[in-house]
């Protein structure tokens, strides 16, 4: 027997797939390190979340809720949404996996934008599909690029809304023609992790597209603005049709007890929501407005994070921003993998950090915020 039939070997198509890489967390030598690579919110999770996961941690014994009902029922009174339309799983990214387990088969195609969330490839790659890498205009989702793009073999198409790494957003109206050019099989998933820092009439995380079509689903995240994702917390609100395929194959008890109870809080304290946003808003402001002052350009964003770009000059690059930043414990996301070689992100973080990076890369850049 040969030595390639010797050992167990993974299916065709698994090993050519690019491992996800997050972004570092550790700045050696410095004894204050601010994480800025990650998305997440300064303010934390809820009080009142808080005291819901120490109350369940209370009876780690039991198994949890198979359904999670009291969350799903928690996110649709929020929503105003009716529960059997709601899913929710380990982070948003099990349900990105099992959209594709459910509905992509090798020969399939799965539709994706060329800066979007690097899980959306893994996943349809996963599945013993081919993903199919449409450009974006102006560093957004360009719908009459996704609609060229599709063919017999497409089966799911993956938009992030706003993006990420890029901050921007396509309008409702975008979204609806987009829905309205694909195939009535082809999946539309609307990844909408940042609805809640969106603060512009004409966006609409994706709710409304869903209620109204058949093939359209939406994921969403308790990760970012809630402050659970060391809980993994995601929810998704699709057809009946599709939820029921979904839980035909997901784990029995997917979800444990304490985010159940935590993710039910966190959502029902909706003036800490507003405290969070709001304060967000003021920043993202405030540092877009400080690094155009300094020379850098950003991408606009209605995230809780901003796309830096950098001169393409020796000693100016974004690598050597990066290496500038982290040296003073300020740790941003490199983003060559999602096709900017020369920009960093940045989360918004606590007002310390926030200002801090501003007055670290005025002195990078030679001209003092």
């Amino acid at each position: 027997m040969s030595v390639e039939m010797s050992k167990p070997v993974p299916r065709p198509g698994i090993l050519d797939i690019a491992a996800y890489v997050p972004g570092k967390e550790h700045a050696p030598g410095v004894a204050r390190v601010y994480k800025l690579s990650s998305n997440e919110t300064p303010l934390g999770a809820s009080p009142r979340a808080i005291e819901a996961f120490r109350e369940a941690a209370g009876h780690l014994e039991r198994y949890p809720d198979g359904q999670a009902i009291e969350l799903r029922e928690a996110i649709a009174a929020v929503h105003g949404l009716n529960p059997a339309n709601i899913m929710c799983g380990n982070g948003s990214d099990e349900l990105l996996g099992l959209l594709c387990h459910v509905y992509l088969s090798p020969g399939d195609e799965g539709i994706i934008t060329e800066h979007g969330f690097l899980v959306y490839k893994i996943q349809i790659m996963g599945a013993g599909a081919t993903p199919i890498v449409v450009k974006e205009t102006d560093h957004t989702v360009d719908v009459d690029a996704i609609l060229s793009a599709v063919t017999d073999r497409t089966k799911i198409v993956f938009i992030a809304n706003p993006g990420n790494p890029t901050g921007t957003y396509i309008p409702v109206s975008e979204v609806r023609r987009l829905q309205a050019g694909l195939p009535k099989h082809v999946v539309l998933v609307l990844d909408a992790a940042y609805a809640e820092y969106v603060r512009r009439n004409d966006y609409e995380s994706g709710i409304e597209v869903v209620s109204s079509n058949a093939n359209v689903v939406m994921t969403r995240t308790f990760s970012k603005v809630y402050g659970l994702a060391a809980l993994r917390v995601g929810w998704m609100y699709a057809p009946a049709e599709i939820i029921d395929a979904l839980n035909r194959v997901r784990g029995p008890f997917n979800m444990n007890a304490p985010a159940i109870a935590a993710g039910a809080a966190a959502i029902r304290d909706q003036a800490f929501v507003q405290e969070a946003t709001s304060f967000n808003q003021m920043w993202i402001e405030k540092v877009t407005g400080a690094f155009e002052t300094i020379g850098l350009k950003v991408t606009p964003s209605v995230t809780n994070f901003v796309l830096i770009h950098f001169p393409d000059v020796d000693g100016k690059r974004a690598a050597d921003a990066d290496d500038f930043l982290t040296s003073r414990g300020y740790i941003l996301r490199a983003v060559r993998s999602y096709g900017f070689p020369n920009s960093l992100r940045m989360s918004i973080g606590p007002e310390e950090a926030n200002r801090g990076v501003i007055e670290a890369l005025g002195e990078f850049m030679g001209r003092p915020a």
